[in-house]
């Protein structure tokens, strides 16, 4: 057994090959469950946002990350893993919680991540176990304490700030300025935050569920449309961001230039954060049309990396004292059955050996043959010991879990299931062989 993360982030992979390994909530499960049906995993969580794609699977007795690949690189149409990296054990378990802990963001110190992580792990949750339970739970508790515990998050950017940080290279100041949100979502939310602390003057709020976007639109004074109603404000608005959950690009060029020939000279920044993209990247060639993605965030955000730099020991020293917590847990689940597997095994092997021992000493007395039985069980214990000390140690030291599936192989502890199937299978043959003749 063993807990990896395979996976492509903004770190590796550009954004048409991210926006193409996005999985829906409705694909999760399957996607789990076709990874099971291979026969690699027991377990699997799918942790999919607008910067990351990552499967966290708890292997079997063979590596699981081919057939990760395989569905990944399906999915893309190419070698996903030309992007991608793979994760084990406990370091495994150390990016997960970094992930969570807002470390390994494009926006780094970002909030949303975390609440990304729990409903990943709320969505996956029909095909977790115990092993991922416990690593989520693990994770969204090391990344409270991060937060709690070091300055990595104090003023950090969010995805819609930085974005607005862009805004602010057309315009200078939104003070004023007209805006418009595709969208009612969470991400939707943060950006129409961002542009009314930043000035901006009026706000209209689209979304295909109407009541939605009058959810969102009454909570921060905005005005909510009819998402095909929303369409003609292009001619009026100085800003739109996008941020629907749509597979496709909804906002394209004829809709675009349809606007732009009504606005004059007035230019139109389009700020799109969604994953997949909302806009039609072929928009940006429009005159007057300023087109900014998630990809384009990166020059905003590297200030605010180099400002936390020096927060980031103090939040490592958080992860690694969490994942040894962890890996200590997930070394004694797995430990214990075998140690105890090893005893009852030896204990049996004592119990065949001391009684073929007192036939032959027929003559002991009842207090010399209580000697013998002793005599047995102490040596068992003491040969016991140090192995299950040790088992339990190794288990837990960073060389992931091997160790216990060598201690299974040295013991003969599978000898037991590999005769019953041979039993099984040579009973098979036999009744076999009496229907043929």
């Amino acid at each position: 057994m063993a807990v990896i993360v395979v996976g492509v982030s903004h770190h590796g992979a550009p954004l048409e090959v991210r926006e193409r390994l996005t999985f829906s909530p409705r694909e999760i499960v399957a996607v789990l469950d076709r990874l099971s049906s291979d026969g690699d995993t027991t377990e699997g969580v799918v942790l999919s946002t607008c910067n990351r794609t990552e499967l966290y699977l708890v292997e079997r007795e063979q590596d699981a990350s081919a057939a990760a690949w395989a569905l990944l690189s399906e999915k893309l149409g190419g070698d996903a893993s030309a992007y991608g990296y793979v994760r084990r054990d406990r370091e495994a378990a150390a990016h997960l919680f970094r992930v969570a802990s807002g470390m390994d963001s494009m926006v780094v110190g970002e909030a949303q991540i975390h609440g990304q992580v729990r409903d990943a792990w709320e969505m996956s949750r029909p095909r977790s176990g115990a092993v991922l339970n416990r690593l989520f739970q693990s994770a969204l508790l090391t990344g409270g304490r991060v937060r709690s515990e070091t300055e990595l998050g104090h003023g950090a950017l969010s995805v819609g700030s930085a974005a607005v940080q862009l805004a602010r290279k057309i315009f200078g100041t939104l003070a004023g300025r007209r805006a418009m949100v595709l969208g009612a979502g969470e991400m939707a939310e943060l950006a129409l935050a961002c542009v009314l602390e930043e000035g901006v003057q009026a706000a209209i709020v689209a979304n295909r569920t109407f009541e939605r976007a009058q959810v969102l639109a009454e909570r921060y004074g905005a005005v909510a449309a009819h998402y095909e109603d929303a369409w003609p404000e292009l001619a009026n608005v100085d800003l739109l961001l996008c941020s629907t959950a749509s597979p496709h690009a909804i906002v394209d060029v004829e809709r675009i230039r349809a606007a732009v020939s009504k606005r004059g000279d007035r230019p139109l920044c389009i700020l799109d954060i969604a994953l997949p993209r909302d806009v039609d990247p072929a928009v940006a060639e429009l005159d007057n049309v300023y087109l900014y993605d998630l990809d384009d965030l990166r020059g905003v955000v590297s200030a605010n990396r180099d400002r936390r730099q020096k927060e980031l020991p103090a939040a490592e020293s958080i992860i690694a004292e969490e994942v040894e917590t962890y890996w200590q847990w997930v070394a004694g689940l797995a430990a214990v059955p075998v140690v105890t597997q090893l005893r009852e095994e030896m204990h049996r092997v004592r119990e065949r050996e001391v009684a073929a021992a007192l036939q032959k000493l027929r003559e002991l007395t009842p207090a010399q043959r209580d000697v013998v039985e002793q005599l047995g069980r102490s040596l068992t214990n003491k040969f016991l010991h140090e192995p299950s000390v040790r088992l339990r140690a190794a288990a837990a030291n960073g060389r992931g879990l091997g160790v216990v599936d060598a201690a299974r192989y040295l013991f003969g502890l599978d000898a037991g299931v590999e005769a019953t199937n041979e039993s099984g299978k040579a009973e098979q043959d036999t009744t076999k062989g009496k229907s043929t003749t």
